[in-house]
């Protein structure tokens, strides 16, 4: 492997199977996960966690703080920002009801995971601490899916500030593999006061990194990602502040993003459409990664 790039052994296997109609494909998860942004003297520094090498799923990659949507997501929050209607249009899903459920999921996963909360007394105020025992305990209970999000904001009087979120992008897993996510990326600034910490148990170490010290140390193949990840990453690092990079959220693509894989010339061909750098070429008679190239031809 030339990168960092996380492909596992027995995706030619997958994919030569669902073409072959031997394997079919499961129905995607929702998801959401969060780029957490903030400034530095060094310039904009974003928040990764590095998935526990046992973790079923992208074993050793680092990621953003997400996770799956939870159904109880869908109940009526408080809510300042965007109307539900404006955010359903924007993440191109089919009701209110899905928006909202996408967009506390981001809020929530964030907060399970890195101990940071997008949401404030008011409409135009974000709590300034989330520490202390009794935000640890709803935090776990949150985790452990006893307490659902809605309750947890209407508990503390807290409204969610959607509009501290920009939607990014839209990826879903390919679908050849036997867990899969439809996943929005949002971006948002960390809010005053408020810190990270490694909140998450799937996560053995967590990061403040310049978006191109990251890319570069998935080149050298020293950081292992997924390309919604490392194609994130690349945007990112164009922008000098974290209040630049939500500016351009707006004008973010977020047509879904789903890997392909076709036959050709004797090759099964992995493609990430619009993301060249992704592609695969995997001999039809060879299996494991030892017979990957990586690149296009």
């Amino acid at each position: 492997m030339s990168n960092g790039q996380w492909y596992p052994p027995e995706w030619p296997d997958r994919i030569r199977a669902l073409a072959s109609g031997e394997l079919t494909a499961v129905a995607p998860r929702r998801a959401a996960t969060v780029m957490l942004l903030k400034d530095t003297s060094e310039g904009v520094h974003v928040h990764m966690l590095r998935r526990r090498a046992s973790m079923a799923f992208a074993g050793g990659a680092y990621v953003y703080p997400g996770g799956g949507v939870d159904e109880r997501d869908a109940r009526p929050v408080r809510w300042a920002g965007p109307s539900l209607s404006e955010w359903a249009r924007r993440l191109g899903v089919e009701d209110e009801a899905s928006a909202q459920a996408v967009v506390c999921a981001a809020v929530r996963e964030t907060y399970e995971e890195a101990g940071v909360l997008l949401a404030g007394e008011t409409a135009d105020s974000v709590v300034e601490d989330t520490t202390g025992g009794d935000w640890e305990a709803d935090r776990a209970a949150l985790v452990d899916r006893k307490l659902p999000f809605a309750e947890f904001l209407d508990r503390r009087g807290l409204v969610l500030r959607s509009d501290l979120l920009g939607a990014w992008a839209r990826w879903i897993t390919p679908e050849f593999e036997p867990r899969r996510f439809d996943t929005w990326f949002f971006v948002a600034s960390l809010p005053r006061g408020q810190r990270t910490r490694n909140a998450s148990t799937e996560a053995d170490r967590t990061v403040w990194i310049r978006p191109a010290d990251a890319a570069a140390g998935y080149d050298r193949g020293d950081l292992l990602m997924m390309p919604p990840t490392i194609a994130t990453l690349r945007v990112l690092g164009r922008f000098a502040a974290a209040s630049d990079a939500l500016a351009a959220a707006a004008g973010q693509d977020l047509a879904p993003i789903l890997a392909q894989a076709r036959l050709e010339n004797g090759e099964v061909v992995l493609s990430w459409p619009g993301h060249d750098e992704f592609t695969k070429h995997i001999p039809v008679g060879g299996a494991g990664p030892a017979g990957l190239t990586g690149g296009t031809r």
